[in-house]
């Protein structure tokens, strides 16, 4: 038991630091329509972070490193804060395909021409297992700043999240506040996807706030049941890995689907017995 928490009890730690930050933004992301923001805006810090190690041959966890990986999100940012406003054509979830697939295409040219590519492939696969006491002071510095951004302005990126057209009609700047909520989003993700990789941090951001969505529509609810469906696939998810060899940041994210498929089969069992019940 000792060696298991001393092995697993820094990865367990930053699964719970993460999921609670991600799994609040990943309720807003489902009710913006707006499912793989996470997945385009870690490839554009990742291009960033490349273009640094390219420009001035920085490491991954360099000060420079990040401040580029950050200059890019902040970019994209304003970009799909414009598009969602002024692009009426085609949706913003296409706008953000379209995007993704283009820093895809340059983040997997750069690696090619990188020196040192082998490094670009490792900030990308993410390093739970080797997470470190810096790497959990870092996310608890940067994760609480955002998370009392988020409080401060709570109401109208709620407000932006409910109702895109009511909250123009409000005459909220949705321009700015979509802005805000990007950056911040995009803050988190240029940090947590260094330690556990862009299908672990997808998973985080998407899956226990779509399990809260089977069960409640209160955000404070649904929050809750995001935040116990993240310790229970973390836990399962690291024990898998320990006992069977396997790669940490994978079985997390195998686990919250398997988490996923039981509260959903669950909620239909639970609605079908309330159906019977009525007849």
């Amino acid at each position: 038991m000792p060696q298991l928490i001393h092995i697993l009890g820094l990865p367990f730690l930053m699964c719970l630091i993460m999921g609670t930050i991600l799994a609040y933004f990943g309720i807003h992301v489902l009710k913006r329509d707006i499912v793989f923001i996470n997945i385009a805006v870690a490839q554009v810090a990742a291009v960033g972070s490349i273009a640094a190690h390219l420009a001035f041959e920085a490491e991954e966890d360099t000060l420079i490193s990040y401040l580029f990986s950050l200059g890019c999100v902040l970019l994209i940012a304003a970009f799909y804060a414009i598009a969602r406003r002024k692009i009426i054509q085609i949706s913003i979830e296409a706008v953000i395909g379209i995007s993704y697939a283009i820093t895809a295409a340059a983040a997997m040219f750069l690696i090619g021409i990188a020196p040192g590519h082998a490094h670009a492939e490792e900030m990308l696969a993410g390093k739970l297992l080797w997470v470190t006491w810096p790497h959990i002071v870092l996310c608890l510095i940067v994760f609480t700043v955002v998370a009392f951004c988020l409080y401060l302005f709570r109401r109208p990126l709620s407000g932006i999240s409910e109702n895109y057209e009511d909250a123009i009609t409000r005459g909220l700047n949705v321009m700015w506040w979509d802005f805000v909520f990007y950056a911040l989003l995009g803050v988190v993700i240029t940090v947590a996807v260094r330690v556990t990789g862009v299908v672990t941090v997808f998973s985080f951001l998407i899956i226990p706030a779509t399990v809260s969505a089977l069960f409640s529509t209160q955000w404070r609810l649904r929050m809750l049941i995001a935040l116990v469906a993240t310790t229970a696939a973390s836990l399962g998810g690291l024990l898998f890995a320990y006992y069977l060899d396997f790669s940490i940041g994978p079985a997390v994210a195998l686990f919250l689907g398997v988490v996923l498929v039981i509260t959903a089969m669950f909620g239909r069992f639970r609605r079908i017995h309330t159906i019977d019940k009525v007849d």
